[in-house]
């Protein structure tokens, strides 16, 4: 007697039956399904024949379309650079550029702590087993990352343009700086590193912003202001904490 499939997973016949996916299709739907098993279960549940199950495909699937379990946790990363870009589209616009650039940090902070497995993964904070994280000296930054990075970039271009700060700033600059005060304060608040405070945002996170664009030249008071706007317009569009 055939012992009766386990719950959510994808008998033979079902697979068999399903439609022919095209490479597009069949890519999607492996990077859903291992991106919905990152974030239930963590980097460890994604494993070639979990996620094919999962996506209703077959093991091969994985290695036919993908290469690998490698290139499947790739495409997972460069998906979530995809989003994180739309996540920084829809940022509150303002024609204030520190607001701006503010409100999109707010967003990201927003982004990590919705998919904190998916923020880790994507930043090589965490990996999957034997996975290792391809480094940016093999292949370059993704076009995902390059997407993302491109609407900071714009940002700080507006800034310097705008004479808010110094006029020989360089936006190709100031944006890693922007970057990296932004992903460590993601990374630290992710950890449970500032829980000693009751509102991290406005005691940690808005101070060091205006701290960074008064060191580039902007006025303090200005400064705080643009932030604290950027701070209720973000709460105004989207009520979640951040």
């Amino acid at each position: 007697m055939p012992r009766p499939a386990k719950a959510g997973v994808t008998s033979k016949a079902e697979k068999e039956a399903a439609p022919r996916l095209d490479r597009e299709q069949a890519v999607a739907q492996l990077v859903g399904a291992a991106t919905a098993l990152l974030a239930e279960h963590g980097p460890a549940a994604i494993k070639a024949r979990t996620v094919a199950d999962a996506a209703g495909l077959s093991t091969m699937a994985v290695y036919h379309h993908l290469g690998g379990v490698p290139e499947l946790i790739q495409a997972v990363v460069d998906r979530g650079f995809k989003d994180l870009g739309d996540v920084f589209l829809g940022a509150p616009a303002s024609d204030d550029p520190v607001t701006s650039l503010f409100a999109m940090a707010l967003e990201a902070h927003r982004f990590a702590q919705a998919n904190p497995h998916l923020y880790d993964l994507m930043f090589g904070l965490s990996a999957r087993g034997s996975y290792r994280p391809v480094t940016a000296t093999d292949r370059g930054r993704s076009a995902g990352f390059e997407d993302a990075y491109a609407h900071l970039t714009e940002g700080c271009t507006r800034l310097v343009a705008s004479g808010r700060v110094r006029p020989d700033e360089d936006p190709e600059v100031i944006a890693p700086q922007l970057w990296s005060a932004v992903h460590g304060f993601v990374t630290l608040d992710l950890g449970g590193h500032l829980s000693t405070f009751k509102d991290p945002v406005r005691q940690v996170f808005s101070p060091m912003m205006v701290n960074l664009v008064v060191g580039l030249g902007d006025d303090p008071k200005r400064a705080t202001a643009s932030n604290v706007d950027a701070i209720e317009a973000s709460r105004r569009s989207n009520p979640n904490p951040f």
